[in-house]
């Protein structure tokens, strides 16, 4: 009787250990294949790592009894896995057994953060890299030059950092403030260490006046300096000397030239002695085409750089765009720019304003920040992007070149750490789960959920999300007052 007894006893605990488990999965980004059983792992914190043949970043955890077994072919199929267990954990440190497959559905999980607007510094930009990581964010896109400053030392050119850093968005005469190339390395080892490639833009022929002041003698001729000059052949020398220096300093095979938006400035190019006798040697008819001539030779200066060129989709409408480039889709009202890229195979990323624009306000009570048609919604985040397919005429099951999507923050309203935080969390935790989650696996009821202990972090670590549960918990923080743009001063 004794032995039936225990017979049937280790028949239960058999069957209890093979018995799914209906427990909410608070992971985000929730993982594409989870079974759990529920039996617990006797001894969680006994983790056995094992090479395999899989994808760089894809992982499998086999959680048994006996302990915690995971199976990857790098680093960051290993760094990935122990995020998921850390989330899977909880507070009270209790895992299920059961086997979790897991692999991202994008390879470009991006954020983009602009520096150059107004200035986050070391430790700002370390703890949103930190984020990222947990979310399994793999792209960490550094805007680090505009219009209102310049925020990385060029060792060659001193005055882009002692005139050009002076200043930002709401002040023209905010101290200087910009990142010397040691303190780039020490980032760049930081999110590498994450799983994190930092990607750096020099925007180009546009968003140049903090160079302009710096060394005025290659400004377009805009009375604030917004382009440079591409009739100089001294432009040319004076962009390399810079993007010789980025290029040496930062490991990624990627190097972002902006190219967008130049026709706020380059209307006067013709008025130019020099450019109106570049459009005659060349036979360029408008400032169009002499903008084609210089983004064409930028771009043959990158690619002797041995790096990828990567420009926003407007430098399409000047000839960029080939196999050998990468082209970031933002211009959301342009869905036609979309398939254009789709139809050519151009290696594309999609940052579309709506609503990966983390700049847009969230509800209808904010006001400080933009808007078009509507808000960026949390769900709207995390809905994409099949929740903008029949806008854009496009299968979003079915777009062999897009490499990926990435959210982008530009500080324009974005003046202190309150505002960042308000603006970024907790989207970018929706935008984690859109990057990485295939759409059969996604339920924003239970993003909702696990959201829970995301805000019990962030309130741990005082940072200012903005609670749609309860709007009165974090009051939006007032925007800049933004003083005028100073004119440029020729030498």
């Amino acid at each position: 009787m004794k032995r039936l007894s225990y017979i049937l006893v280790l028949a239960a605990l058999c069957l209890s250990c093979r018995e799914k488990a209906d427990i909410p999965i608070s992971v985000i980004p929730m993982p594409n294949e989870v079974t759990l059983y529920k039996s617990i792992c006797g001894r969680p914190g006994n983790i056995k790592m094992h090479k395999a043949d899989i994808g760089e970043e894809d992982y499998r955890i086999e959680i048994t009894r006996g302990g915690v077994h995971i199976y990857s072919a790098s680093q960051t199929g290993n760094f990935y896995a122990l995020q998921t267990l850390t989330q899977l954990a909880g507070p009270n440190r209790i895992l299920h057994t059961g086997v979790i497959k897991d692999s991202p559905r994008c390879p470009w999980r991006g954020l983009m953060l602009d520096e150059a607007r107004h200035f986050s510094g070391t430790e700002r930009v370390k703890m949103i890299l930190d984020e990222m990581a947990r979310l399994k964010l793999n792209r960490f896109h550094w805007h680090l030059t505009d219009a209102q400053g310049w925020r990385i030392e060029i060792k060659a050119l001193p005055r882009l950092t002692e005139t050009g850093s002076v200043g930002n968005h709401s002040n023209p005469d905010a101290p200087a403030k910009f990142y010397t190339q040691e303190q780039i390395r020490e980032i760049i080892e930081y999110a590498a260490q994450r799983g994190i490639m930092v990607i750096p833009e020099i925007d180009m022929p546009g968003h140049a006046g903090a160079a302009n002041r710096s060394y005025p003698e290659y400004s377009g001729g805009d009375y604030y300096g917004f382009t440079f000059n591409p009739g100089k052949e001294e432009t040319y020398s004076f962009l390399m000397t810079i993007l010789r220096e980025v290029a040496e300093l930062f490991p990624a095979p990627y190097l972002h030239i902006g190219g967008d938006e130049a026709s706020y400035g380059s209307s006067v190019w013709p008025e130019q002695p020099e450019i109106a006798e570049l459009m005659s040697r060349e036979h360029l008819e408008s400032a169009k085409e002499v903008e084609a001539y210089f983004m064409n030779r930028m771009a043959d200066s990158v690619k002797v750089l041995g790096k990828t060129l990567v420009g926003w989709d407007d430098s399409m409408d000047v000839g960029l765009g080939g196999e050998d480039q990468v082209i970031m889709w933002w211009r959301h009202d342009r869905p036609d720019k979309l398939r254009k890229l789709c139809e050519k195979g151009i290696p594309t990323v999609i940052c579309p304003r709506r609503p990966l624009y983390f700049d847009f306000i969230q509800d209808s009570t904010h006001v400080a920040g933009r808007e078009w048609d509507g808000f960026n919604t949390l769900d709207d985040v995390y809905n994409f992007p099949e929740n903008r397919a029949s806008l854009w005429e496009l299968d979003t099951e079915n777009l062999p070149n897009v490499m990926g999507i990435q959210a982008n923050i530009w500080t324009e309203t974005m003046h202190t750490p309150q505002r960042v935080d308000f603006m970024l969390f907790p989207r970018i935790c929706a935008l984690a789960e859109a990057a990485w989650t295939n759409p059969g696996a996604k339920d924003f009821e239970r993003f909702d959920q696990a959201l829970e202990g995301e805000y019990a972090r962030y309130d741990a670590a005082g940072l200012w999300y903005f609670d749609y549960r309860d709007p009165s918990h974090h009051p939006e923080p007032a925007g800049p007052v933004v003083l005028p743009q100073k004119p440029l001063v020729k030498n």
